[in-house]
Protein backbone atom coordinates (compact mmCIF):
# COMPACT_ATOMS: atom_id res chain seq x y z
CA UNK A 1 0.00 0.00 0.00
CA UNK A 2 1.20 3.23 -0.99
CA UNK A 3 2.47 5.90 1.71
CA UNK A 4 -0.05 8.38 0.14
CA UNK A 5 -3.18 5.84 0.91
CA UNK A 6 -1.68 4.83 4.26
CA UNK A 7 -2.47 8.81 4.99
CA UNK A 8 -5.82 8.73 3.00
CA UNK A 9 -7.04 6.05 5.26
CA UNK A 10 -5.69 7.29 8.40
CA UNK A 11 -7.39 10.87 8.26
CA UNK A 12 -10.20 9.24 7.16
CA UNK A 13 -10.34 6.99 10.56
CA UNK A 14 -9.40 10.08 12.49
CA UNK A 15 -12.12 12.79 11.55
CA UNK A 16 -15.36 12.88 10.73
CA UNK A 17 -14.48 13.91 6.64
CA UNK A 18 -16.60 16.68 5.03
CA UNK A 19 -13.89 16.89 2.43
CA UNK A 20 -10.09 15.13 2.17
CA UNK A 21 -7.62 15.94 -1.02
CA UNK A 22 -3.93 14.66 -0.53
CA UNK A 23 -1.35 16.05 -2.93
CA UNK A 24 1.82 14.23 -3.88
CA UNK A 25 3.61 17.37 -4.52
CA UNK A 26 7.14 15.21 -4.45
CA UNK A 27 7.94 15.67 -7.78
CA UNK A 28 8.47 19.53 -7.20
CA UNK A 29 11.34 18.97 -4.73
CA UNK A 30 14.80 17.76 -5.23
CA UNK A 31 15.59 14.42 -4.12
CA UNK A 32 15.00 10.79 -5.21
CA UNK A 33 11.80 10.14 -3.11
CA UNK A 34 8.48 9.27 -4.81
CA UNK A 35 6.27 10.27 -1.33
CA UNK A 36 8.07 12.56 0.30
CA UNK A 37 6.09 15.57 0.06
CA UNK A 38 2.54 15.98 0.57
CA UNK A 39 -0.15 18.50 0.80
CA UNK A 40 -3.49 17.83 3.03
CA UNK A 41 -6.86 19.68 2.57
CA UNK A 42 -9.11 18.39 5.58
CA UNK A 43 -12.36 19.50 5.88
CA UNK A 44 -14.10 17.99 9.40
CA UNK A 45 -16.31 18.87 12.00
CA UNK A 46 -13.79 18.35 14.86
CA UNK A 47 -11.98 21.75 13.75
CA UNK A 48 -14.88 23.89 14.68
CA UNK A 49 -13.81 26.39 17.05
CA UNK A 50 -10.37 24.20 17.20
CA UNK A 51 -6.89 26.91 16.68
CA UNK A 52 -4.65 26.04 13.62
CA UNK A 53 -2.15 24.67 15.74
CA UNK A 54 -4.63 22.57 17.52
CA UNK A 55 -5.71 21.78 14.17
CA UNK A 56 -2.57 20.36 12.75
CA UNK A 57 -1.76 18.94 16.23
CA UNK A 58 -4.62 16.96 15.75
CA UNK A 59 -3.61 15.74 12.40
CA UNK A 60 0.00 14.69 13.54
CA UNK A 61 -1.16 12.64 16.06
CA UNK A 62 -3.26 11.03 14.01
CA UNK A 63 -0.40 10.57 11.23
CA UNK A 64 2.05 9.63 14.15
CA UNK A 65 3.24 6.27 12.56
CA UNK A 66 3.19 7.58 8.92
CA UNK A 67 5.30 10.98 10.08
CA UNK A 68 8.69 9.26 9.91
CA UNK A 69 8.08 8.04 6.31
CA UNK A 70 7.85 11.72 4.81
CA UNK A 71 9.74 15.20 4.96
CA UNK A 72 7.04 17.54 4.45
CA UNK A 73 3.22 17.98 4.85
CA UNK A 74 1.50 21.55 4.31
CA UNK A 75 -1.98 21.01 5.97
CA UNK A 76 -4.92 23.23 5.20
CA UNK A 77 -7.60 22.28 7.64
CA UNK A 78 -11.24 23.72 7.51
CA UNK A 79 -14.41 23.51 9.75
CA UNK A 80 -17.21 22.96 7.42
CA UNK A 81 -18.43 26.20 7.80
CA UNK A 82 -15.38 28.17 7.14
CA UNK A 83 -15.21 25.62 3.94
CA UNK A 84 -18.06 26.61 3.03
CA UNK A 85 -17.48 30.17 2.78
CA UNK A 86 -14.32 30.14 1.43
CA UNK A 87 -13.77 26.48 -0.62
CA UNK A 88 -10.34 27.13 -1.88
CA UNK A 89 -6.71 26.73 -1.10
CA UNK A 90 -3.75 28.82 -2.42
CA UNK A 91 -0.89 26.76 -4.99
CA UNK A 92 1.96 25.42 -2.96
CA UNK A 93 5.04 27.46 -3.87
CA UNK A 94 8.00 25.96 -5.97
CA UNK A 95 10.38 24.19 -4.65
CA UNK A 96 14.27 26.74 -4.15
CA UNK A 97 16.26 24.32 -2.39
CA UNK A 98 18.57 21.15 -4.30
CA UNK A 99 18.66 20.57 -7.74
CA UNK A 100 15.04 22.40 -8.17
CA UNK A 101 16.52 25.97 -7.60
Amino acid sequence: MSLQTQIENKVKAAFDVTFLQLENESHMHSGPADESHFKLTLVASEFDGLSKVKRHQAVYKALSDEMPQFHALALHTFSPAEWEARPDVADSPLCKGGSKA
